[in-house]
């Protein structure tokens, strides 16, 4: 005869499992069923990106008088979402896991390249962008870059947009933490 489970049933057994993989491992990553609920850091990296996204609306709207959800998907503006991510990262990860491990050493050094790359590389990259488009702007209407479509300009961050997504970060991964 063909058994028939319920879902109160597989949550009841996918709990026991978790639990005796628990008791049989002293590793936290044992039990992949349960991945994502349990990974705080990953939590508040997610978080602290959809935030930061979601404030550059406002931000837009502060200083332009617009309203642009757009920016809720673009690269650049205030706050930076990248720095929001990988601080929120960092700081959930020294948090759970202490400041000597090698998780949160690869975290610091992850937040370093991000926020340096954000701040030096991609601003200028929109900046030199900005003056391509110029350029490209005063050519006669024959010339054959004339309709070429412009580029993105709006790529990297300001060190003060990446500063206020570093603090947001750190605040998402700080209200993030495991109280238990």
């Amino acid at each position: 005869m063909d058994e028939v489970i319920t879902i109160a049933d597989a949550a009841a057994l996918r709990s026991s499992e978790a639990a005796a993989a628990g008791a049989n491992s002293t590793s936290p990553s044992s039990s992949t069923s349960l991945l994502l609920p349990n990974n705080l850091p990953l939590i508040s990296a997610f978080l602290a990106c959809a935030l930061a996204q979601f404030l550059k609306v406002f931000t837009t709207w502060y200083k332009e008088r617009r309203w642009d959800s757009k920016r809720m998907v673009d690269s650049g503006g205030m706050p930076s979402s990248h720095s929001a991510t990988v601080t929120a990262l960092m700081v959930a990860i020294g948090l759970q896991e202490g400041t000597g491990g090698p998780a949160f050493a690869i975290s610091v050094v992850l937040a370093c390249i991000v926020m340096y790359d954000a701040s030096g590389v991609r601003l200028h990259a929109g900046r030199q962008a900005e003056l391509l488009n110029q350029i490209v702007c005063e050519f006669p209407p024959e010339h054959p870059l004339s309709n070429v479509r412009p580029l993105r300009e709006l790529l990297g961050h300001t060190p003060v947009q990446v500063i206020a997504g570093a603090i947001l970060g750190c605040i998402v991964g700080y209200l993030m933490r495991d109280t238990d």
